[in-house]
């Protein structure tokens, strides 16, 4: 059976959904239909956890059979079940003792999986992993990781704990991403062209364009680097392109929605890939990126 971990955790939950997380327990110990919970309740925190198109971000990723894994940042377990499945040994760290609750029900059939609550820079590890990711994570490291270049330094430390050509894999927003010129607010802050003009005011949260992510990688000690383009973002994807099988100008690239957040539609984002495309361009417009890295 999996089990949690409380040996490193604070005591404290840093962020939570609110009261919805209690609703969230609830759903998944009384074991109802996904489908059918899905149907009927359209509040965003319900399907971002809930939703089986979260884990189209990953489920088709060729992980060797006797591998271990560590996914920082698990929250309510709505990836964990694919590294369950794949991976012989599986470790998540989070920093909810609550979603960690949740993760632990969804997944308490798997005896390959332990689930430590606590932040990764306090926890010590006595083993090294062949998988480690970062999906929906490393935006925050400026959030707690207390060092003068918070993201690099939380990149370096991820190292030391993979194997030998082990592997980083990271999902994340591309702070240029077609949506946001379009009118979508953005992700982590709620505000319009938040990420295009650099985060004013705001060292909590970064994300990255192409060019400053690969950079951040490169200067972390990760020189390799495929990337992907979840479309229409790394959350709720239905397509993934890769720099060997880009979209083209007849692929039907539809509006970025907002399920969280109303938004503008400022213009058609299928009309503007189709002009970005002939441009060769759309991996600097991508909603989002997932980065397989290593050495």
């Amino acid at each position: 059976m999996s089990n949690i971990n409380l040996k490193f955790y604070s005591g404290k939950d840093y962020y939570s959904d609110g009261d919805i997380e209690d609703k969230l327990l609830d759903i998944v110990k009384s074991d109802k239909d996904i489908d059918e919970v899905l149907g009927k309740d359209n509040r965003w925190p319900i399907l971002y956890h809930l939703s089986p198109i979260r884990q189209n971000i990953i489920n088709w990723y060729p992980f060797k059979k006797d591998s271990s894994l560590l996914e920082i940042g698990g929250g309510c377990g709505a990836i964990t079940e694919v590294f369950c499945k794949n991976l012989k040994d599986v470790k998540v760290v989070e920093l909810s003792l609550k979603r960690s609750s949740i993760n632990l029900e969804r997944n308490k059939q798997y005896s390959n999986l332990e689930i430590i609550v606590g932040n990764l820079n306090n926890i010590k590890f006595t083993q090294k992993f062949d998988y480690i990711t970062l999906i929906g994570v490393l935006e925050y490291a400026g959030s707690f990781t207390y060092t003068k270049n918070p993201y690099k330094d939380f990149l370096i430390k991820i190292k030391k704990l993979l194997k030998p050509n082990g592997k980083l894999i990271i999902a994340i927003e591309n702070r240029y991403g077609l949506k946001y010129f379009a009118g979508a607010k953005e992700d982590h802050t709620g505000k319009e062209f938040d990420s295009i003009t650099g985060y004013i005011g705001n060292d909590s949260v970064r994300t990255f364009g192409k060019k400053e992510l690969e950079d951040l990688l490169s200067n972390s000690g990760y020189s390799l680097q495929e990337f992907y383009y979840p479309h229409p973002d790394y959350k709720m994807p239905f397509e993934i392109y890769s720099d060997y099988n880009l979209p083209t100008e007849d692929t039907l690239l539809s509006n970025a929605p907002n399920f969280d957040n109303d938004r503008y539609q400022l213009f058609s984002e299928l009309e503007a890939f189709k002009g970005i495309i002939k441009n060769n361009q759309f991996p600097f417009f991508a909603n989002s990126f997932l980065v397989v890295c290593g050495e």
